[in-house]
């Protein structure tokens, strides 16, 4: 179990309280979901909104059982046949609140394309900067000589 960190305070920054949600998706259903969620919660990381990871496409993989939507609506699939898809994993996280947390989860499933996503809950601490967008760290991307790495579209 990890200590309380409420009262964690270093030159550098602090922690705050945070639970991260994971949501394994398509690719191409990332956005939808971002886009979503941001109409009830900003994702805010310290000067920044619309925080998110997003992993390297992977798989996931399961045997849909009778009754389920699989079998119901793809054409010739049996149950406890094995289905394979492309996905990634779609990372955010919020303040520890209920109310906040509910409004998230229903703007996710609500956008997702599946009737019963992959989303898992953790309790997490996030780190927040004690930092000054206008420090001489040489290490900064503005002081780098590098700048910011080339975006991603």
């Amino acid at each position: 179990m990890m200590h309380d960190l409420a009262n964690y305070q270093a030159a550098s920054g602090r922690f705050e309280p945070v639970w991260t949600i994971e949501v394994q998706t398509l690719p191409e259903d990332v956005d939808r979901i971002l886009d979503a969620v941001m109409t009830v919660h900003k994702l805010s990381f310290g000067r920044y909104q619309r925080n998110a990871s997003i992993t390297a496409l992977g798989k996931e993989t399961s045997q849909p059982e009778p009754n389920s939507t699989t079998t119901n609506h793809a054409a010739g699939f049996q149950a406890g046949m094995t289905e394979t898809y492309p996905m990634v994993e779609l990372k955010i996280s919020i303040e520890r609140d209920l109310a906040v947390l509910e409004k998230v989860m229903d703007a996710i499933i609500g956008a997702h394309h599946y009737e019963e996503p992959v989303i898992f809950l953790r309790e997490d601490w996030a780190s927040r900067a004690a930092y000054d967008p206008n420090s001489d760290n040489p290490h900064r991307w503005w002081n780098n000589g590098r700048g910011l790495p080339d975006r991603i579209d």
